[in-house]
């Protein structure tokens, strides 16, 4: 079974917009459990400007499902903070400093040492560890070789040609990828761009993903659809 992470940032991008709290962030963890999500993404950034420090602490109160911090290991702060929570499962990513989001992922050959010694430190704290790769052949050898856990293919590119009508393109290196990853021992999740469009067709090629995290267009849905219902819609997209 491929479990559905719901992303929540954007609850919180819709608090801080208007100060306040509401929506209540931690609600929304509980709710979105509550609705049959397989778990809680979040992905605080130095900045604080969506998901804060303090809202990872409160949710880890009340996580029932699993838990799964991504974000940028180059900062220190977010290394204490994950070594603090201990979740099930944290995402590296490599963001640069205030970008709006992520947009690539890991060179695993020029960045081998460094995510071979980073990574080993989650390990040591029993914290399952995934990094963020694009759909490269090379870069996933790469990923095998620093040690970590699992992969996460970054699927903006496969979400642009689903749209423009070229879906089986689209997705071929993921098929690839995916099994080279599998072929190394590697578990696979996949994220970014992903919605109820495309959902179903990515999961036809690559049945034995692990894992998607989900949280704009999730969000977006259930603006219109509700959330209950929407979290609902994506769970039978990965059925």
């Amino acid at each position: 079974m491929t479990k559905l992470s719901v992303n929540i940032n954007k609850f919180a991008t819709l608090r801080n917009s208007r100060g306040g709290n509401n929506p209540d962030v931690v609600k929304a963890a509980i709710d979105v459990q509550r609705f049959g999500a397989d778990g809680v993404t979040v992905h605080p950034r130095p900045d604080e400007r969506h998901i804060r420090y303090n809202d990872v602490r409160e949710i880890k109160k009340i996580i029932t499902t699993e838990f799964n911090i991504e974000g940028n290991c180059t900062e220190q702060k977010f290394v204490d903070l994950v070594l603090e929570i201990k979740p099930e499962q944290v995402t590296l990513v490599p963001d640069a400093s205030g970008q709006l989001t992520s947009d690539h992922g890991w060179d695993t050959i020029k960045n081998k040492n460094y995510l071979i010694d980073i990574i080993s430190v989650f390990k040591k704290a029993g914290i399952r560890v995934s990094i963020f790769v694009d759909p490269l052949i090379e870069m996933v050898e790469g990923a095998a070789a620093t040690g970590t856990d699992r992969i996460e293919l970054y699927t903006e590119s496969y979400a642009k040609q689903f749209l423009t009508g070229n879906k089986q393109s689209g997705v071929q290196p993921y098929i690839e990828a995916a099994k080279k990853g599998r072929e190394l021992g590697l578990g696979l999740n996949a994220g970014h761009d992903l919605d109820l469009h495309n959902l179903k067709f990515f999961k036809q090629n690559i049945p034995w993903l692990d894992e998607v995290s989900i949280g704009h267009a999730l969000v977006c849905d259930a603006i219109y659809l509700g959330l209950e219902n929407t979290i609902q819609l994506y769970k039978r997209q990965l059925g």
